[in-house]
């Protein structure tokens, strides 16, 4: 286990973090919110029904999960550079064969292949290297990073519908196709030289074990735990959130005001978190911040369709959920081992990406036409139960062994 606590002693390089939270605006804006933007002329050109055009997004996930494992461990070996590079070759190739499909099977291996690159070049990959290059302050570089990465969609889904408007779907994926040929692959080319083939050492910290040993570790397990049921509530609300609102009794406006807003709670809670985080002990923060989303879904359950009770709901679940993705990132490398950071988050890429793509299909399973979402909700709830206790349990084993 890592033995030392994170000091700053060595701070991370910020024009090398801008640049790469750069390539996440991009990443993330283009290909993952850019779905949904492309799904209504995807669908009218191709002749697909809804169910048969995002099953291509399911598949995109199951992809990232599977290439998972070895991208982290190609990055935990030095190999970087060559990832993330080829990663968004790889998107930029994907993009422009997206814009040349004409048949439902050349979209599903269209979207497979983007999915391979969702798995070199977004958070985890991009957390993992940061990690091996700062790691006395890596918690502050993730958290920089995520400003523009929380951006994504605010950014790119205007643009997106501009350059569908203006030169038509085809021709708007060449455009995001270059970005990612242009922009991200020299800017990952560039930055990522002359990677360190170890992580660096932290000072006071034992040598890194082989990974199987953190493999069989308990603390791994329940890290995993903790990231598969937090990961799995934060993809099912979003699709139903504006019919769970309606039918609550909220007006329309306040149905659809309330889901728009929490991209920009996520933002301003990385804020906080960036002013406040060299003042908060980092192991009770990590404690807390994950209660912000259970709390919102019980007051959401008890407040039988109040607008105060829903403000506080998105006000608790839009600043939770933002901070959640920092305390995701970097708890493997708190609690378990830096040096396999990569490795570690890699090998949850699977139950992960089933996570996220049943959890919103449940959610919908779970509804009904006399109780709404009520047992949904319920069954969330406990969900997020079962994943903060078994955070604070992989805390208290990884502390309790630090002080030995």
């Amino acid at each position: 286990m890592v033995r030392s606590t994170a000091s700053h002693d060595t701070p991370h390089d910020a024009s090398m973090v801008f640049w790469l939270s750069v390539c996440q605006l991009i990443s993330w804006g283009s290909v993952f919110y850019g779905f949904a933007v492309f799904l209504a002329p995807l669908e009218q050109a191709l002749q697909m029904g809804r169910a048969e055009s995002s099953l291509a997004f399911s598949l995109a996930l199951l992809a990232e999960g599977l290439m998972a494992f070895a991208i982290g461990r190609w990055i935990d070996q030095g190999h970087e550079r060559a990832v993330m590079t080829l990663g968004s070759l790889c998107m930029g190739l994907a993009l422009w064969l997206l814009s040349l499909v004409q048949h439902t099977l050349a979209f599903y291996a269209v979207w497979l292949l983007l999915g391979v690159g969702m798995a070199a070049t977004l958070y985890t990959p991009v957390f993992a290297v940061v990690t091996r290059r700062f790691p006395t302050d890596f918690r502050r570089a993730i958290i920089t990073m995520t400003f523009l990465g929380g951006l994504a969609s605010t950014v790119f889904i205007p643009l997106m519908a501009w350059l569908i408007d203006a030169l038509g779907w085809r021709h708007a994926l060449w455009v995001l196709a270059a970005l990612h040929l242009v922009v991200c692959a020299p800017l990952h080319a560039h930055l990522l030289r002359n990677a360190p083939k170890t992580s660096l050492r932290v000072q006071g910290e034992v040598e890194a074990e082989p990974l199987s040993r953190y493999l069989r570790e308990p603390t791994f397990w329940l890290l995993g735990v903790f990231v598969v049921m937090l990961m799995g509530v934060t993809s099912a609300l979003p699709p139903h959130m504006v019919s769970l609102l309606r039918e609550s009794g909220l007006s329309e406006t306040w149905a659809i005001a309330i889901p728009a807003s929490i991209g920009i709670l996520q933002v301003l809670g990385r804020l906080w978190l960036y002013v406040y985080e060299r003042r908060l002990d980092v192991h009770q923060a990590n404690r807390w911040i994950p209660c912000l989303i259970p709390l919102g879904l019980l007051i959401l359950m008890v407040s039988n369709g109040h607008l105060t009770g829903a403000l506080l709901f998105v006000l608790l679940y839009g600043v939770g959920n933002g901070l959640l993705t920092i305390v995701k990132g970097t708890a493997m490398a708190e609690y378990v081992s830096r040096a396999h950071m990569g490795s570690l988050n890699g090998a949850l890429g699977l139950p992960l990406a089933l996570s996220r793509a049943s959890a919103p299909l449940v959610m919908g399973l779970l509804w009904s036409a006399e109780a709404g979402y009520s047992l949904g909700l319920t069954v969330l709830l406990l969900a997020c139960l079962v994943g903060v206790a078994a955070l604070w349990w992989a805390q208290a084993r990884a502390l309790h062994q630090r002080r030995q």
